[in-house]
């Protein structure tokens, strides 16, 4: 293990072989960091925080500290976050309260980039990208590859969906369906990430049949339930098709349309 000597590391914190801890750093009681995960200087980690293995965490992030939340009161909450995630400069995570699962939860192989804000409740997926400053209310819900751009502003209970891909200083208040382009102060969707998509090694046909949906739905100015219907009639099945219906259902803060 690389300690610097100026690290501040309770002795009834778990640490993995091969971390690294940087100067002035501060590990609390209960947390939990896995094996060659590197924590750079003046990085805080307090609460019963769990950490995997080969993360990367910058200088002057916070994680574990109480949720901004006035009916916290103290309760043993968690974080837990998974392996291979690049967290930047100043970036902040807080515990969970009572309301929800009790676990602020962080995935696999995410970049989250300097003064973004993860907050109370969260559930972020795996490869997620979050630009500088984005932000995220409490009990939000972020799917795999999602990408948020600089300044993006998340309304709490809102749910991102896998693929999407949100526009720089966007303000979102409603679920945002997976595989969409989304932007605006008060974003709009602008219809599927194609190019995305593409990248990501999706097939034409799926793409197109993405597409045929969100024309039905988005575009044919009819009721939602009786748009999901048609796009049931009309488009050809696919796992990615039933994963956008799927994520239709459920919602509490409503869809963007």
């Amino acid at each position: 293990m690389g300690i610097n000597s100026s690290a501040v590391v309770s002795p009834q914190a778990q640490i993995g072989p091969g971390v690294k801890i940087g100067p002035f750093s501060s590990i609390g009681d209960h947390v939990i960091i896995g094996r060659d995960t590197e924590i750079g200087a003046h990085v805080v980690i307090e609460g019963h925080t769990e950490i995997g293995e080969r993360n990367k965490i910058y200088p002057f992030c916070s994680i574990g500290n109480p949720p901004q939340d006035l009916t916290y009161k103290g309760e043993d909450t968690r974080i837990i976050i998974g392996n291979d995630n690049i967290i930047r400069e100043y970036v902040t995570v807080n515990l969970a309260t009572t309301k929800q699962e009790w676990k602020t939860v962080i995935g696999s192989q995410n970049y989250i980039m300097a003064y973004a804000h993860i907050a109370h409740d969260c559930f972020v997926g795996n490869r997620v990208i979050m630009s500088n400053c984005a932000t995220l209310g409490g009990h939000i819900t972020v799917g795999d590859h999602a990408i948020l751009g600089g300044l993006v502003a998340v309304h709490q209970f809102v749910r991102i969906g896998a693929y999407a891909f949100i526009g720089g200083k966007s303000g979102i208040v409603q679920d945002v369906p997976p595989f969409m382009i989304t932007a605006g102060s008060r974003a709009r969707l602008f219809g599927i990430n194609r190019k995305g998509l593409s990248r990501q090694g999706f097939s034409q046909e799926t793409i197109d049949g993405l597409k045929m949906a969100y024309r039905i739905i988005w575009r044919g100015k009819k009721r939602l339930e009786e748009g999901i219907e048609q796009v049931k009639k009309e488009v050809p099945d696919s796992p990615q098709l039933k994963m956008l219906l799927d994520f239709l259902h459920g919602s509490k803060r409503g869809i963007m349309r």
